[in-house]
């Protein structure tokens, strides 16, 4: 019976022991973009207020000059680092640590848009070269290609969709707009937002992106 104690204290103790490790760890690296999202917001806005939602997420509330956002907000989602079974679903699961920009513009969007960025990428090594060769094909590189689920392209969309693919310096997952607030969301991962010139240059993604919205109701 003693044995069995000692074990259950020693187990509990090391679980204690991982969840203050991982979730310091955790506080560490939210502290950190949240930095990047000061140092990003310089000269255009400030954030006002911080909160952490559990241990995985931090929530940045934002205050831009006129005409840039309204209600904005940065929400910083990590692995579940402290709880090792939902840590380890995460990881088979292939969940990304992201960073999401949330806000509201000065028009308000008449349409409802969700984009999905993917990449697709081969390796050409030599045995392929060989194939290509024996078989005569012709290899053509193509720029962005979109794919649509709606039945119907309206012209305001144009603009939005242009800034997506022409805009460099950025790796966004997804970005949303809608007429409810929150108008425009965009989401790009942890591991991309790694600089000051990586914060910077999201940020002069998202207002571009706010910028094309805005041209389509002209």
């Amino acid at each position: 019976m003693r044995l069995l104690l000692t074990d259950v204290l020693g187990a509990a103790a090391l679980v204690g022991l991982w969840f203050f490790l991982f979730a310091r760890y955790n506080r560490q690296k939210g502290a950190a973009a949240l930095k990047l999202v000061e140092t990003a917001c310089l000269d255009k806005g400030q954030v006002i207020n911080s909160l952490w939602l559990g241990n995985c997420r931090l929530q940045v509330n934002l205050s831009f000059a006129a005409h840039w956002f309204g209600n904005a907000r940065v929400t910083v989602r990590l692995l579940p680092r402290p709880i090792p079974v939902q840590w380890l679903l995460s990881l088979w699961r292939k969940q990304k640590e992201t960073v999401t920009f949330e806000a509201d513009l000065d028009d308000s969007p008449s349409f409802h848009l969700e984009i999905f960025r993917h990449r697709w990428l081969t390796h050409n090594n030599k045995k392929n070269r060989m194939f290509e060769t024996a078989q005569n094909w012709e290899i053509s590189r193509p720029g962005p290609v979109v794919l649509t689920t709606r039945t119907g392209w309206t012209q305001e969309l144009t603009p939005v969709v242009n800034t997506l693919m022409t805009s460099r310096g950025h790796n966004l997952i997804t970005v949303r707009f809608r007429p409810q607030s929150p108008q425009l969301t965009a989401t790009i991962p942890l591991d991309s937002f790694s600089d000051e010139q990586t914060a910077a240059s999201f940020l002069s993604v998202v207002r571009e992106l706010a910028t094309g919205a805005s041209t389509s109701r002209q």
